[in-house]
């Protein structure tokens, strides 16, 4: 889900695209390495606290470190081969994410009903809040280089990759929030409340990865 900011960037034609190729694995392996951190401090941190919103949070985490890997992949074929990855398996790999993220919506709107109807929240994460905050001027940047480079490459695969970045800020938004909320008030409804408000993100990206629409 990329708004209107990372939409505007612009291309940038005088650079050859073996530099594009380079610039874009290269933004793909820093995604590898801030997404196996955040997965394991999130996933962690959530099943500690029993913060639904925090765990859904890093399993999102460990779905783009796949979506990381399989572009990295399709990357230095191209670096290697100097032949672009055939779209058939971008296409593939994308739905396969897809179904992962509807999976992860479905276990989220299950054990939020579950949470609300017994009664019983999460209790604040400090780990789960920091990772969360990191997140977002990090995804912010990933998310923009991305896009650009994308629009430079004319890869659908790399804008697909830009909007789960997108996406991520966007999550990392409602943890914070969520968390704050949490911190401050001390309700036990606070936590699958805002894990309702990550499955709206979670179920607008696996649509988009399902169908192709966040690379066209």
């Amino acid at each position: 889900m990329a708004d209107a900011s990372l939409a505007s960037v612009p291309a940038n034609h005088d650079v050859d695209r073996p530099t594009l190729v380079r610039t874009a694995f290269r933004l793909e392996m820093l995604t590898l390495a801030w997404m196996a951190i955040e997965a394991m401090v999130a996933i962690g941190a959530g099943i500690v606290a029993g913060s639904l919103t925090v765990t859904a949070f890093g399993v999102d985490s460990v779905i783009e470190l796949g979506s990381a890997v399989v572009l990295i992949w399709r990357l230095s074929v191209e670096l290697r081969d100097g032949r672009a990855f055939p779209e058939a398996i971008e296409h593939r790999a994308s739905r396969v994410a897809g179904v992962l993220l509807f999976a992860l919506a479905a276990y989220i709107f299950v054990a939020a009903g579950w949470r609300l109807w017994s009664r019983a929240g999460g209790e604040f994460s400090l780990p789960g809040l920091i990772v969360a905050a990191l997140a977002i001027p990090v995804m912010y940047l990933l998310a923009r280089r991305k896009l650009a480079v994308a629009q430079q490459l004319g890869s659908r695969a790399m804008r697909a990759d830009a909007a789960e970045s997108a996406a991520c800020l966007w999550l990392s938004l409602v943890v914070v929030v969520g968390q704050g909320a949490e911190l401050a008030i001390g309700a036990w409804w606070v936590d699958p409340v805002a894990s309702l408000g990550v499955l709206w993100f979670i179920l607008h990206e696996a649509r988009e990865a399902w169908s192709g629409e966040a690379c066209c």
